[in-house]
């Protein structure tokens, strides 16, 4: 089978989203499909769309590359025919419009499979600033429409059905080749390290850690508990509702900001780490189940972690701690006496998710998509 694994953004080093859509394609490889990725570039200004490392499409500068790579998308038809695509594997992002309409419609119309998946749903939630909400009322106009034109829709979560259209549900996966299993023990007997990393939006729910940190600082124990978070605000939002109620309780030396971090620098970063901080706010945005990529990349490394929504892959493991999905401050020495009496170790932690490797989720878009493509 030929897939195409179809984009509307480019790649980020640092970012998880990058990093993922890259396993997944390996995944696929590693199921012995021929697997070709198209994604958005650019270089000195010029906009491109890119079909693995050749360009596709050259959408210029200025204004005109930036409305060009929105609304063009006939190279992707034209090629996905000429080059007999069995498989359109499409990753959502929330851009249901006539432009894309048409292209999965003519796609459909010669033959071609195409699924879509929607990494988190429901999403309107996430919409805030008036051009995301345009772009949401815009999506929200087309997207029944769109999904008819889907053989399934790919989602993280326990829906059947969504736009009306089967889904096919899978675990947000692990490439074990990428992620190292943490090597070091650290003495835990005086403090404790956590980490949270994210590109950060508010259903991560930081404050809630960082009000919890605040108040556990105020009686002055002895006992320290650290806090590293790597990634960036994306919005003003979510730096607003952190960075003031560090400041204000003076958690600097306890609260690190690293920014983006990668390779060598991430992996050095967790062996001072102890403890992973997933999503504590995912009901701000409607979500009560959902399988993040970050619990399993936290478990992949071998260290416990906290999240609040229901993830039916962790639910009963002895190594996660579960926040309330709600408001308050988290209790930190809840956490403490959590990790100091949980006796997992890193490698009883990562073996526990043998089976989300990539290639076995992969694998079942495979499966179900192998019988219509004989059809």
């Amino acid at each position: 089978m030929k897939i195409l694994f179809l984009i509307f953004h480019g790649f980020n080093a640092s970012n998880g989203i990058s990093k993922k859509i890259h396993y997944q394609i390996h995944a696929f490889q590693a199921n012995c499909q021929e697997t070709h990725l198209c994604y958005l570039a650019e270089e000195n200004g010029t906009k491109y769309r890119m079909l693995d490392d050749t360009v596709l499409a050259n959408y210029g500068k200025g204004i005109k590359g930036k409305i060009c790579k929105r609304i063009e998308f006939d190279s992707i038809r034209r090629y996905a025919i000429r080059h007999e695509i069995n498989l359109v594997y499409l990753r959502s992002d929330h851009n249901a419009n006539p432009f894309t309409l048409r292209l999965v419609r003519k796609m459909k119309k010669a033959g071609i499979h195409i699924v879509m998946e929607i990494p988190t749903y429901p999403y309107d939630q996430e919409y805030s600033s008036f051009s995301m909400k345009l772009n949401l009322f815009i999506d929200r106009c087309f997207r029944k429409q769109f999904a008819k034109h889907l053989d399934r829709i790919i989602t993280f979560s326990n829906y059947s059905k969504i736009f009306g259209i089967p889904t096919l549900q899978l675990s947000n996966g692990i490439d074990f080749n990428e992620i190292p299993i943490k090597q070091q023990v650290n003495d835990t007997s005086r403090q404790v390290h956590l980490i949270g990393v994210a590109e950060i939006h508010y259903w991560h729910g930081y404050d809630r850690l960082i009000k919890g940190l605040a108040n556990y600082y105020t009686t002055r124990p002895q006992y320290k508990v650290y806090f590293h978070i790597v990634g960036k605000f994306t919005a003003k939002r979510e730096y607003e509702a952190c960075i003031p109620i560090i400041k204000e309780n003076q958690l600097d030396p306890y609260i690190i900001l690293h920014g983006p971090l990668y390779g060598e620098a991430l992996n050095s970063l967790f062996e001072q780490c102890d403890m992973g901080v997933g999503s504590l706010g995912r009901h701000r945005s409607g979500i009560t189940n959902i399988k993040t990529l970050k619990n399993r990349e936290y478990a992949a490394r071998g260290i416990p972690f906290i999240y609040s929504e229901i993830d039916e892959d962790f639910e009963d493991m002895p190594y996660i701690l579960k926040i309330p999905a709600n408001e308050d401050a988290v209790d930190v020495q809840q956490i403490i006496n959590f990790y100091n009496h949980t006796n997992s170790t890193p490698t009883k932690i990562r073996e526990s998710i043998k089976h989300l490797s990539w290639n076995e989720q992969m694998n079942k878009v495979i499966e179900a998509i192998s019988p219509m493509n004989k059809i």
